[in-house]
């Protein structure tokens, strides 16, 4: 079984081969999960300092499990410390946010000791997310795109781009509207799964000829966790 692959974590310090072994353990795992990131994202591009992170989030994980150990006060101390690091960066895409979740889940089996519990764990997800990405789940059209319309304040946009949609789209949904400008334009916003060969040139075109030429954006909606 996996047995032989686990580590014996006692209250006692781990022996210096062990704790190599885990930390070593982890970050190879990590570097696959990070293998597994970039495979599944080439298309859509990712950053370079991600992929990094991926590698050594693991790693730093299973550290800090075998430095608290069963031990409370410890554990209070650490999270006191954790507690005074802000993070400033922007919330990222649900996936990114899923493969860290992944990587702090192989760190933590490792520095608990169930190494080979992390291997299987990792080997799993890793398959999951190829797979899907093959499989190209749940994107099977053009994808759902977030179209921003200024029209102006004179117009109704009610049901004004329904012929434009039903043409270009395999489905819609108003989302919402405000005004512009102090309130002489209005912005309203629709999402649209865009038909798999859509041109949204042509698309974009002919919503123009509705909106007196006013701006207009097309953007991929992604929903943010």
């Amino acid at each position: 079984m996996l047995d032989f692959l686990m580590v014996s974590q006692a209250e006692e310090a781990l022996s210096f081969g062990n704790t190599l072994l885990i930390i070593f353990s982890s970050l190879i795992l990590g570097f696959v999960i990070s293998l597994d990131y970039i495979f599944t994202h080439k298309k859509e591009g990712y950053s370079s300092s991600f992929t990094v992170t991926l590698i050594m989030l693991p790693g730093i994980i299973s550290m800090i499990i075998l430095l608290i150990g069963s031990n409370v006060a410890r554990a209070f101390s650490l999270a006191g410390a954790f507690s005074l690091i802000r993070f400033r960066s922007e919330p990222g895409d649900p996936k990114d946010i899923a493969y860290v979740f992944f990587a702090l889940g192989v760190g933590l089996a490792c520095g608990m000791g169930y190494i080979g519990y992390a291997t299987v764990f990792c080997t799993v997800m890793c398959a999951v997310m190829t797979a899907l990405y093959f499989l190209n789940f749940p994107k099977g059209h053009g994808g759902s795109m977030s179209v921003r319309i200024t029209i102006p304040e004179n117009v109704d946009y009610t049901g004004l781009f329904d012929k434009i949609f039903d043409e270009f789209t395999d489905g819609y949904r108003f989302r919402r509207v405000r005004t512009v400008d102090f309130g002489s334009l209005f912005e309203v916003e629709y999402l649209v799964d865009m038909k798999k060969n859509a041109n949204h040139k042509e698309f974009i075109d002919k919503i123009r000829c509705m909106n007196n030429n006013l701006n207009i954006s097309l953007s991929a909606f992604e929903t943010r966790m």
